[in-house]
């Protein structure tokens, strides 16, 4: 029997909009969470590995979150779809210091035309582990929208 790879692909997307995500508790600091991921990077000769250990949090799978932080879009352009955000702007992930703490991945649910650099924001969506295991990346907040 041959399966196709569309096939196969399509079974698990299918299966993944079922699950639906547990919803943190009111008041749970997201960025707490995130700070508790260990990423540990392993190299030899002949191969690459980045080992993720979640919280508990985050090892059942996605969690619907609320989360405040500057954020900066990742790309230019007139439709804003990518946001990072980070806790704290004097801990920015982009100016070269490996204690900058954490930063999150912003995919939003909608297109937005502008965006003001470095605005404090408060946003909520479906926190979900990056389990790649050739990435550092370790979280993402997808579906995402702001909360006014």
């Amino acid at each position: 029997m041959t399966i196709s790879r569309i096939a196969l692909a399509a079974t698990f997307v299918s299966t993944a909009h079922g699950v639906s995500a547990e919803t943190a508790a009111p008041g749970t600091d997201v960025w707490q969470i995130l700070d508790q991921i260990e990423v540990e990077e392993i190299i030899t000769e002949t191969s690459y590995e980045v080992r993720k250990s979640f919280p508990e949090a985050l090892k059942k799978g996605t969690l619907e979150v609320e989360i405040t932080g500057y954020a900066v879009p990742a790309l230019p352009g007139d439709a804003i779809r990518e946001l990072i955000l980070v806790s704290d702007m004097g801990l920015c992930p982009l100016c070269g210091s490996a204690d900058h703490g954490a930063s999150l991945q912003i995919a939003l649910n909608d297109a937005i035309p502008t965006f003001e650099e470095s605005r404090r924001v408060t946003l909520r969506g479906t926190l979900t582990p990056v389990t790649d295991p050739e990435t550092w990346q370790s979280a993402t907040l997808e579906n995402a929208t702001i909360v006014e």
